[in-house]
């Protein structure tokens, strides 16, 4: 099998992926970055009534020509209307939020009233009509429909929600993702390794890209090198309904590397699995049923790329969310050498220069096996197959790490 360009892959991918629409019902305080699987109506009027914006008077518009003395007849607060009626020379002491009393069509600012003695003010500034006040349904409207389905609630969205009567909303499951470490070499974290073993670490970052993407993650542990255990873990993942079974490491064809061939064997159909790129080459795609199944490579830095350029989009699809932007231009800030067949993803960091551009400078060595390199790095330089050398200040595609970097 022919290596195959990045693109085309991650285009099979999600060619392949269909949205999730099962539904769930949530507390309003959980959803936060979920999407609205139905359309939301507001079960009230918002404002109730009208409503003073500001803290004032509330009188008639024809009553408040400069210079008018009023008596004040008693005060309208939130929560505690008042309850008869402004007549002619009269005014009603009202604060932000409160109900604007039968008879009133004006408020008057504090500010632009002279106290009097006794129970009377006298106006000191020109007013408009309707100044001021809220009139009832200037937010929404009772069956009004605010917030339409396939929308992902932020805080704003959260708070119309509330502010619209709904103490839960309906939303697309989350996809669930299944990861599966592999290796006689692996032992989780806090533990002693042997003399030819090493920590499993790709779990945990794999894992938070996941959950960071919009996924439930579900921890099928570590499983040695043999086949009836990755099958018996792949019998989990199954029952478990997950939407992405993440294989980590044995993905390959080597004498050891058993993942791929137990896939088939469980009845995996198999679309691609060698990637025209550097890291990540070892990158298997196929499906299990309804289970799409990824296979990412061993090595810390190949995974975490494969996870960014595969995993993530394929969560955002399923989850019905838009795609993250990553993708950028800047400007090396060193010499790069031409590029061979595969479409190189070199772990760099950025800096700005005296005009507030970025400048990528990409770490000296970038060694698969390398996580602290990882770990410091801002942006992926991105060299095209057969990309040719560049000088510094020239232009680059990158992907960064931290989306957060583009604004």
């Amino acid at each position: 099998m022919s290596l195959l360009p990045v693109a085309e892959a991650q285009a099979r991918l999600l060619n392949s992926a269909s949205p999730i629409h099962r539904f769930e019902s949530i507390p309003l305080d959980m959803a936060e970055g979920r999407v609205l699987a139905r359309d939301l109506t507001a079960r009230l009027t918002q404002p109730p009534f009208d409503a003073s914006a500001m803290d004032g008077y509330a009188l008639r518009f024809e009553d408040a020509a400069p210079g008018a003395e009023l008596r004040v007849i008693g005060a309208s607060a939130a929560g505690h209307a008042f309850e008869g009626a402004v007549g002619t020379g009269e005014a009603v002491r009202i604060f932000t939020g409160a109900p604007v009393p039968a008879g009133a069509d004006s408020v008057l600012l504090q500010e632009d009233a002279q106290r009097l003695e006794g129970d009377r003010i006298r106006t000191t500034y020109p007013l408009r009509k309707g100044q001021h006040i809220r009139p009832r349904g200037q937010d929404f409207l009772q069956d009004e429909v605010v917030l339409a389905a396939g929308m992902a609630m932020d805080f704003s969205r959260l708070t119309v929600a509330a502010a619209m009567n709904h103490p839960a909303l309906d939303v697309y499951r989350r996809p669930l993702i299944a990861i599966l470490a592999t290796g006689d070499e692996l032992v989780a974290p806090g533990n002693e390794p042997g003399p030819s073993q090493i920590i499993a670490s790709n779990t945990f970052g794999i894992g938070a890209l996941a959950r960071n993407a919009g996924a439930h993650v579900l921890d099928l542990g570590i499983v040695p090198d043999n086949s009836d255990e990755i099958t018996a873990a792949i019998g989990r993942a199954q029952v478990a309904k997950a939407d992405v079974i993440v294989t980590l490491g044995g993905a390959s064809v080597g004498d050891h590397d058993l993942v791929q061939a137990t896939m088939v064997a469980a009845g995996m159909k198999l679309d691609f699995w060698r990637i025209a790129m550097r890291p990540g080459k070892p990158l298997m795609v196929g499906s299990l049923g309804d289970m799409h199944v990824l296979g990412l490579p061993g090595n810390p830095a190949s995974s975490l790329v494969c996870g960014l350029l595969f995993l993530e989009p394929l969560i955002r699809k399923l989850a019905s969310l838009p795609p993250v932007r990553r993708e950028g231009v800047v400007r090396t800030a060193v010499p790069l050498a031409a590029n061979d067949q595969r479409q190189d993803y070199m772990r760099a960091t950025l800096k700005k220069d005296d005009n507030g551009d970025w400048l990528a400078e990409p770490f000296p060595k970038q060694d698969s096996s390398m996580m602290k390199v990882f770990s410091r790095s801002d942006c992926l330089i991105v060299r095209p197959p057969h990309a040719p050398a560049l000088e510094p200040g020239a232009s680059c595609p990158v992907v960064f790490l931290r989306p957060d970097l583009l604004d």
